[in-house]
Formats: structure tokens, C-alpha cells, sequence
């Protein structure tokens, strides 16, 4: 399920609502629908390592500014992930400054579901797969990706949290996907 499914869901525009009046339940009903694939997308950002701490920020930034936010569920996936990206981009270029470490990732970080251990295992494994594949792309044609296939955004929507065009986007989702698919069709 992408987080699409659960924004089009008319209860979590509700709790979005609620939250935006100071509901901490509709907010923790917010989060827990939102923050799962933020999670997955800032992870191919800056890695399963830094993921966490940049989507603490962006949630921190997100309650402080709450009451500049209007919106629905959609308008507020939107929005706490532009908050998020730009929070990457930031700790990207102060990762840059900084030296170097040997530290080597392992694995993809991945909020467990209300589902049985089996199928979230399975998942799990899955959904490491695609990222890890997703995250040997270019950093363009990546978040694309990310944002129209596994946060489910349409282009313009995309085009805004990326700081392009919808055309652009499409364009760099579609040259991602194709070689993707080729990179599927050499594997043994």
C-alpha cells in the first residue's frame, strides 16, 4: 500500500484537520500514515544511517509550521515532503563538509506495518530490494521514482516538491523506470 491509499482516505483529511487544531491523537493518526513511506523516500536521499534524524527534523520544522499549512491529506504529504527534502539537501551539503566515514549501510529501514510478521517480513525484503535498486540511479531519476510511484504524487505535484517541471519529472520517472527494467532483464 502507498501512502496514497491512506491520503485518499477522507478520515485522514480529517485528521489532518483535527491536527492542525491541536488534536494530538489526529496527529499521531497523521504521522503514522505519513511517516512510513517519508521514511522510505529520505532514505535514498541520505541513507539508511541519517534517514531517521532527517524526517525527525522535518517533522519538528512540519509542527512548528503547522499554522501556515492549509490542506487536505494530499496537500500535507506534499508539503511534509518538500519540508523533508529540504532537510536531505541540507544535511547532504553538511555531509559534505564533513570527513568521510567507513561506516558501510546494511540494510533498508522500514516502519512495520499492523500486518502479520510473515507478510511484513516479506515486504520488508521487497521493499529493500526495490529501494536499493531505485537508490543506484541517479539522484534525478530517483526521487522521481520515489515520489510518483512509491509516495504515489501526480508530476505537477512532484515537479513542485522537486523545484521543477511536471514534464521534467515524468521524463526523468520514465528514463529511471526503463533502466531499471533493463537492469532486471540482466540480472541471472
Amino acid at each position: 500500500m502507498t501512502i496514497r491509499d491512506v491520503g485518499a482516505d477522507e478520515g485522514l483529511d480529517h485528521a489532518v484537520e483535527a491536527m492542525q487544531r491541536g488534536d494530538e491523537a489526529a496527529f499521531r493518526l497523521v504521522y503514522r500514515a505519513v511517516q512510513p513511506a517519508l521514511l522510505r523516500y529520505l532514505t535514498v536521499l541520505v541513507g539508511v544511517a541519517d534517514a531517521e534524524d532527517v524526517a525527525s527534523e522535518a517533522w519538528a520544522q512540519a509542527v512548528r509550521d503547522l499554522d501556515r499549512f492549509t490542506g487536505d491529506a494530499d496537500g500535507f504529504r506534499g508539503w511534509i515532503t518538500t519540508i523533508g527534502r529540504n532537510r536531505a539537501l541540507d544535511h547532504l551539503r553538511r555531509a559534505r563538509r564533513r570527513p568521510v566515514s567507513d561506516e558501510s549501510v546494511d540494510g533498508m529501514l522500514d516502519l512495520p506495518d499492523l500486518t502479520d510478521v510473515e507478510s511484513d517480513t516479506l515486504g520488508r525484503v521487497q521493499s529493500e530490494a526495490a529501494l536499493a535498486l531505485i537508490a543506484s540511479l541517479p539522484q534525478d531519476q530517483a526521487e522521481a521514482i520515489l515520489l510518483r510511484t512509491v509516495l504515489g504524487f501526480d508530476a505537477p505535484t512532484a515537479a513542485r516538491i522537486l523545484g521543477k517541471r511536471p514534464g521534467a519529472v515524468r521524463a526523468a520517472s520514465h528514463r529511471g523506470l526503463k533502466r531499471l527494467a533493463k537492469q532486471l532483464s540482466e540480472e541471472p
